[in-house]
């Protein structure tokens, strides 16, 4: 009888991509590298700051890894899931700080923004599945020629239906929240640290760590990445296509919109707020290679650090500058990017 076959672990496949992958290595030393550079001339606190960023564009790319290479889209409506979230988090949460301002209650305080995070995951979801079913579906039913183009219009237009349609209906009014708990940061030496950025890097790791489960550890999961790996292969074992699809946007949109719910204090909701969370996604997601869940994770932590890189010796202004550049240099000397792109047949899409 044939031995069962041990599925490797996140950390053992990680490993394995490394050791393949020179170019990874060197940009992960260079990260390194960085970060102490960050905490010597911008201090601890930048440093921590840095580290909770990374944590949300990963959260970020991963989705948008998870689209391109389950689906092969290039998903430019991406950063408006975010716009969603942070929108879902502020109506829901705002009621509720009311509330508390006029009846105190301690449970409710502490589980009211979490109420809100979940809210706007939960809305994220069903709307990630809904457009998977208006829009995608009728496309993949009609053709798969000119897939990749096709689809990318289609995101594009998304987005600006998106983007106008809440202009028109919420108007262009900044909604935010300066915090989510009522209550002083936390200090440990010169690093101060409030509960929203704690609470928002704990979530950004617990979903990527459990999404990761998912994908590794449960029949559906498994199913994804067969999909991800040979779509006809996948089709010819029954698993239903139409179905992991519509799952596979679902939790893409999700996972943004919590992240734009978990960083309402930092980014206030307004019609464009996705745009920035979009173009950094975007900058991971090329950067580790198309397609590339696991690499996307190491990415938006890679992104970030260049990031406020950027910040502290150029200025805010400039903070697209360098991941740019060393975008644009990883993809001239390895065009698949530093974990390799995991999207199969895209040019015949």
């Amino acid at each position: 009888m044939e031995a069962t076959r041990v599925q490797p672990s996140f950390g053992e496949r990680l490993m394995l991509n490394l050791r393949s992958r020179p170019a990874a290595w060197i940009m992960i030393a260079m990260t390194l590298g960085f970060l102490v550079i960050i905490g010597i001339f911008a201090g601890p606190s930048q440093l921590v700051n840095t580290i909770v960023t990374g944590g949300m564009w990963a959260l970020m790319a991963v989705g948008l890894a998870l689209v391109f290479g389950v689906m092969n889209i290039p998903h430019f409506a991406h950063g408006d899931s975010f716009m969603i979230g942070a929108y879902v988090a502020y109506f829901v949460f705002t009621p509720i700080q009311a509330s508390l301002r006029d009846n105190p209650n301690p449970v409710l305080s502490a589980v009211g923004p979490l109420i809100a995070w979940a809210a706007a995951a939960l809305v994220g979801f069903v709307v990630g599945a809904i457009m998977e079913k208006l829009v995608f579906y009728p496309l993949r039913q009609r053709t798969r020629k000119g897939w990749v183009m096709n689809t990318f219009l289609l995101t594009v237009g998304i987005s600006f239906v998106l983007v106008y349609g809440t202009n028109l209906i919420l108007g262009p009014n900044f909604r935010g929240v300066p915090n989510y708990w009522n209550m002083p940061p936390i200090v440990i030496g010169s690093v101060r640290l409030t509960m929203e950025r704690i609470a928002a890097f704990v979530v950004a790791i617990v979903a990527i760590v459990a999404f990761w489960i998912f994908l590794s550890s449960t029949r559906t999961g498994r199913a994804i990445r067969a999909v991800a790996q040979d779509e006809m292969g996948a089709e010819m074992v029954g698993i239903n296509l139409n179905f992991i699809y519509t799952l596979t946007f679902a939790l893409a949109t999700a996972m943004a919109a919590l992240a734009g719910a978990s960083l309402l204090f930092m980014f206030p909701a307004y019609p464009t707020v996705g745009l920035k969370p979009l173009y950094f996604a975007w900058y991971v997601v090329m950067l580790v290679g198309l397609g590339n869940v696991q690499g996307a994770i190491v990415g938006g932590f890679i992104v970030a650090v260049l990031q406020t890189l950027t910040q502290q010796f150029f200025g805010v202004s400039y903070e697209d500058v360098v991941p740019v550049v060393v975008m644009i240099l990883v993809l001239l000397l390895v065009p698949n990017g530093i974990f390799g792109s995991e999207v199969k047949g895209i040019q015949e899409q």
